[in-house]
């Protein structure tokens, strides 16, 4: 039981030398709304997706994350809205961030629109002390950490087209103690600074090509870098492979099943010491799109 407690406490600690404070996609493409609320209504359809992670298989407390998001327009309007669910569990811990999205768009050419968006999230933190080793299991400060909700705001600015996005975003505004008792803060949740972008290039009638990347700034921690090249073949298939600098490598797959249905997988291969102790991490999810007659896809747009 010790030998597990502190495996725990070990894998906490790296998470939090390392600034891994928010659940981290290898498919981040796909689930923008995640971390830029002018994300929302950006597609022109109600967009559903639901994705589950599995981090470092093989290594006990390891992260596990769920997502589900809805975005959609807001009928013929320039608004548009989003929800979304977030459950992440690291070891005894568990949080549950609800979030909801509201985005105004402006067109600013042709081919080229302006998103604005305001992000107000609800987050709920667990501690389940059964999964812990301590000496005094009558401490009360052991018995402060469940249900510690904790409110956020947050904004971005989101440039698209059908083939082209470049967004910047803060989806916290609020620095926010976590792990905190006595007025004593163990950790301290900081502003995050997101920038991602992509591009489409037509390679053949056949053969799409999108080099994409998201980049993470926060105090006090290095720049986290994720990028990505990612193939479309026949509007169907996709196929790529991404990198986290200092991080992981990963292999990228997914298939338009109907017009409305998509399904991803990535997998990552830790280039880190880490990668002694686990066997990767899988990360699966599911996009379905409504569709009506009058809407219309110009170009695949995978992101």
């Amino acid at each position: 039981m010790k030998t597990k407690a502190l495996i725990i406490v070990n894998l906490l600690s790296v998470f939090f030398c390392c600034a891994q404070q928010d659940a981290q996609f290898t498919q981040y493409m796909y689930n923008t709304i995640n971390i830029n609320p002018a994300y929302a209504g950006s597609r022109g359809v109600m967009s559903i997706l639901g994705l589950h992670r599995n981090q470092w298989i093989g290594l006990d407390g390891a992260p596990t994350t769920n997502t589900f998001s809805l975005n959609t327009p807001i009928n013929n309007s320039n608004l548009g809205l989003g929800v979304s669910l977030v459950n992440d569990k690291i070891g005894p811990t568990t949080e549950n961030a609800f979030s909801v999205d509201l985005s105004y768009t402006v067109r600013t050419s042709d081919t080229y629109k302006l998103s604005f968006g305001i992000k107000g999230t609800a987050d709920i933190y667990n501690l389940d002390v059964n999964k812990l080793t301590y000496d005094n299991n009558d401490d009360p400060q052991f018995q402060d950490f469940n249900n510690k909700f904790r409110p956020n705001i947050g904004a971005g600015i989101y440039l698209h087209s059908n083939k082209f996005y470049m967004g910047l975003s803060v989806p916290n505004f609020i620095e926010s103690d976590r792990f905190s008792n006595d007025n004593v803060s163990i950790y301290t949740e900081k502003i995050k600074y997101y920038l991602i972008g992509g591009y489409v290039f037509d390679l053949s009638p056949d053969l799409k090509f999108k080099p994409a990347f998201l980049s993470k700034l926060e105090q006090g921690a290095p720049l986290q870098l994720d990028a990505s090249a990612n193939f479309m073949l026949y509007d169907k298939f996709v196929f790529g492979v991404a990198y986290r600098w200092s991080a992981s490598v990963s292999a990228i797959a997914g298939f338009q099943i109907t017009d409305g249905l998509y399904a991803g997988y990535g997998y990552d291969h830790e280039t880190t010491n880490l990668r002694k102790y686990n066997s990767g991490s899988h990360e699966i999810f599911l996009r379905f799109e409504f569709f009506n007659k009058y809407d219309r896809i110009t170009t695949a747009r995978f992101f």
